[in-house]
């Protein structure tokens, strides 16, 4: 077992919702070792400038290539589609981002009319409009832009009826369009995957590309030769910027991990905006 094979891979995300990739990453390789990093602080990126959302981007994954990370994670569709391209030009590691599932979901899609259920920072970018205009020949795309989604996940609100009544009102123009599939376009939203079933009464698919980014971590590794040796005990460890109590709640609700979050300074830090 070499040192590097056994380093763990950083996963970061402006927050909670990365923990929904996080916990697909365990099951698909139980072996490897995971630090995970909430920018809590400054969460959510969906609401904040591009330029804001690429700096800190920078800032959090330049801090877990300091703790000794193999491999990086973003697991946050606005930081991919603001800051990817930067920290691979930064940053010499297997980095592995997300983007919303248009394509497995036009595929799945009977009707070829899919919702898109993202933050206003996803859907404004560059690379989500080139991604939807590559596909808008297959089918249409119904965009809502989920706001006020990711301070709910962040509090604990995955159910119930402030969070019905936020959803009803995001997925009722989609049913509407004919919409059969749902692309969840943050990494928070997976967690509301009961309450959208409910409202929608199953009548969307939810796509989530969780797995997918999974798997391909896994490639990247095998590829790099970084994958962690057989009989390797994993290690967890979670690192907030902020918010570290409600954090350790959160593991507890969302994925019953029970754990204590380290709070961790990355500074200088960006202008707030």
């Amino acid at each position: 077992m070499t040192q590097a094979s056994s380093a763990p891979i950083g996963v970061f995300d402006s927050g909670l919702g990365g923990l929904s990739v996080l916990r697909d990453i365990r099951a698909q390789l139980p072996e490897e070792s995971l630090l995970y990093l909430a920018d809590s602080k400054y969460v959510p990126y969906g609401e904040r400038d591009a330029a804001f959302v690429a700096e800190r981007t920078l800032q959090m994954a330049q801090w877990l290539e300091a703790q000794g990370c193999k491999a990086l994670v973003i697991a946050c569709n606005t930081a991919t589609a603001h800051a990817a391209q930067l920290v691979r030009e930064r940053i010499a590691l297997p980095i592995v981002g997300v983007e919303p599932g248009l394509k497995p979901a036009i595929a799945a899609s009977q009707s070829k009319a899919v919702g898109v259920l993202a933050t206003a920072n996803t859907l404004k970018s560059a690379k989500f409009a080139r991604l939807l205009d590559s596909l808008s020949h297959e089918g249409r795309f119904i965009c809502e832009a989920g706001v006020g989604l990711v301070p709910l996940v962040e509090a604990g609100h995955i159910d119930g009826p402030e969070v019905e009544q936020r959803l009803q009102s995001l997925l009722a123009p989609m049913l509407e369009a004919g919409a059969d599939t749902l692309v969840l376009g943050c990494t928070h939203y997976p967690f509301l995957s009961n309450a959208i079933e409910r409202i929608s009464q199953q009548r969307l698919t939810v796509i989530d590309t969780g797995i997918a980014i999974a798997r391909q971590l896994q490639r990247r590794l095998r590829e790099e030769q970084l994958s962690a040796p057989t009989g390797n005990v994993a290690s967890l460890r979670f690192t907030t910027t902020a918010r570290a109590a409600q954090m350790q709640e959160m593991l507890h609700t969302l994925l019953q991990i029970d754990a204590t979050p380290e709070t961790v300074v990355i500074e200088p830090a960006p202008a707030a905006r």
